[in-house]
């Protein structure tokens, strides 16, 4: 399973990282550093539908989806054009990420950034601290329900957002239990890579109005963002749409449903 093969090679990357610097001098790192003010999820949970639009080169269901890459600049249009946040991609081998990404491109925005990746390990929170991120990802297939919650702590501690990432009605419950106060859901299903936006529309019934509601993958068009609208969903990541097309600013307009200015 891919979902379980990512994993395992996050895993090795860690243990090498921690050979470099140990769990303890990172924890030092990241809580040295300035609390964060949880803008992520203030921007998310501040009424109406946001967009986070994301840095993503590739991926394992659709190998390399931009060979020119010019990840900064990518970053500077989306703000441009609008985007409340965004997602950059740090996993290395599938989706041939870095860390660097995200410290260069959050050097140069004023909306929040969220840590993509997969995260397995106490250890890779707080480096998200120490490359200034402002959210992170944890995935609820990963995780079970007493570590989210952990790791919720932790990110509260150093004043992170987290996004709790879900694909089932069993995962929401998990998400809901560890206090999760951002759930983001998954149409693609990691196991099979298959997609199905109404995955979020079903979840959303869930999920209580009082937690952010995210949803990720497969949003195509303005008429997708309708149909996300009126299940009240507080957010889109929207990251393949975006990165194929040539002119983003113009390509966010129409998602968000604005006729471009001449």
């Amino acid at each position: 399973m891919i979902l379980q093969e990512i994993a395992e090679a996050v895993r090795k990357r860690v243990a090498i990282q921690k050979e470099q610097i140990s769990l303890q001098e990172m924890k030092e790192q990241a809580l040295s550093m300035p609390k964060g003010d949880f803008s992520f999820e203030k921007v998310i949970g501040s009424g109406g539908i946001h967009f986070i639009c994301e840095v993503k080169k590739a991926s394992p269901s659709k190998g390399i989806i931009a060979e020119h890459f010019p990840y900064v600049e990518i970053a500077k249009e989306y703000e441009a054009a609008g985007a409340d946040c965004i997602s950059v991609l740090t996993e290395p081998d599938y989706f041939k990420g870095s860390m660097q990404y995200l410290k260069e491109i959050k050097e140069v925005v004023n909306i929040p950034v969220i840590r993509k990746d997969f995260i397995i390990d106490e250890y890779m929170i707080y480096q998200a601290k120490t490359i200034h991120a402002d959210c992170v990802l944890l995935i609820c297939s990963l995780l079970d329900t007493d570590t989210l919650k952990k790791y919720i702590n932790i990110c509260d501690e150093l004043g992170l957002s987290a996004l709790v990432e879900a694909h089932d009605e069993e995962e929401i419950q998990s998400a809901i239990s560890a206090g999760a106060r951002m759930i983001g859901v998954n149409n693609r299903d990691l196991r099979t890579f298959t997609v199905d936006i109404h995955n979020s529309e079903r979840l959303r019934k869930l999920v209580p109005p009082t937690i952010s509601f995210v949803a990720e993958s497969g949003i195509k068009t303005n008429a997708d963002i309708e149909v996300l609208k009126a299940a009240n969903v507080n957010g889109v990541l929207i990251g393949e749409t975006l990165m194929k097309s040539k002119d983003k600013v113009k390509m966010l307009a129409e998602l968000k449903g604005e006729e471009k200015e001449n």
